[in-house]
C-alpha cells in the first residue's frame, strides 16, 4: 500500500506527522490515519509529497520497487535557519526552546497564560539567537516564501500589546473573529485607522488588512524560523 509507505518514510526521517502534514497543506490526522487505516492518499497529495519532499523515490513510492531513496546514498537532513533579531537583541549562547503543538494546548491564549496543555513536542537548540519563550509550527502561505507551511517560528511572547509593538516587524498573533481564534503569522504596522493596526503579508496575493486593536488576544515577536531540508 502506498499509504504504508508513507508510513516508512515518515519514520525514517524521524519527523512527526504533525510536522508533515502541516508542510503538505494538508489537515491534521488526515495522513496519519490514512497510514493506520492503510487508505488510499489523494494523486494529488502523493504529488506535493513528492514535489517537497525531493529525495523520496517516486518509483518507489507509487510501486514499492527500488530503493525509499533516489539514490543509494541517504539524504542528510540539514536545518536552514533565519534570525530575525533587533538592534537592542542580545545573543545567548544556548538556549533549549520548547516547541509547541498549538491544536494541544488549544491556541496561543491558553499556552501565553499558562492554561493549556504545557507538554512540548520537542526543544530546539541553536546557538547565538535571541532570547526566546517557545516554537510552534507555520500553517498557511500568508508569509511565502519567506515562511512556507511545515517551518517553525521561534517567538518571544508581547505582554504589553499596546505598548511594546515595532512596528513593521514580524509577529504571531492570535486574534479573535468572531468568537474564534485565528492564528497567523503577520508584519504589523501603523494603521490609518484609530484603534487600529495593520497586518501585511510576505505574499503578494494576500491582502493588508486593518485590524481593531481589542481583537488581538495573544501576540508573540518571532525571533527566528528553521526550516527542514533534504540534502544531498
Amino acid at each position: 500500500m502506498i499509504s504504508e509507505r508513507v508510513g516508512q518514510y515518515i519514520d525514517k526521517k524521524g519527523i512527526s506527522y504533525y510536522a508533515f502534514e502541516n508542510s503538505l497543506g494538508a489537515s491534521r490526522g488526515s495522513i496519519s490515519k490514512a497510514v493506520k487505516e492503510g487508505k488510499s492518499i489523494g494523486s494529488n497529495v502523493l504529488e506535493t509529497i513528492m514535489s517537497i519532499y525531493t529525495d523520496i523515490n517516486p518509483n518507489w513510492l507509487l510501486t514499492g520497487q527500488g530503493d525509499m531513496f533516489k539514490s543509494d546514498e541517504e539524504f542528510l537532513l540539514n536545518k536552514e535557519v533565519a534570525a530575525f533579531k533587533l538592534k537592542t537583541d542580545n545573543s545567548i549562547e544556548n538556549q533549549q526552546i520548547p516547541l509547541y503543538d498549538i491544536e494541544a494546548v488549544a491556541g496561543l491564549v491558553p499556552l501565553f497564560s499558562g492554561k493549556g496543555n504545557q507538554t512540548p513536542l520537542d526543544y530546539i537548540s541553536i546557538p547565538r539567537l535571541p532570547k526566546c519563550d517557545g516554537a510552534v509550527y507555520v500553517t498557511g502561505d500568508s508569509m511565502y516564501p519567506l515562511l512556507k507551511s511545515g517551518d517553525i517560528v521561534l517567538y518571544k511572547e508581547v505582554t504589553d500589546i499596546h505598548n511594546e509593538i515595532f512596528w513593521g516587524e514580524m509577529y504571531l498573533l492570535s486574534l479573535d473573529m468572531s468568537g474564534e481564534e485565528y492564528i497567523t503569522v503577520k508584519y504589523i504596522q501603523k494603521s490609518d485607522y484609530e484603534g487600529c493596526v495593520r497586518l501585511v503579508s510576505q505574499n503578494k496575493h494576500h491582502q493588508d488588512k486593518d485590524v481593531e486593536f481589542n481583537k488581538i488576544k495573544a501576540l508573540a515577536l518571532v525571533k527566528a524560523s528553521v526550516r527542514i531540508n533534504a540534502m544531498n
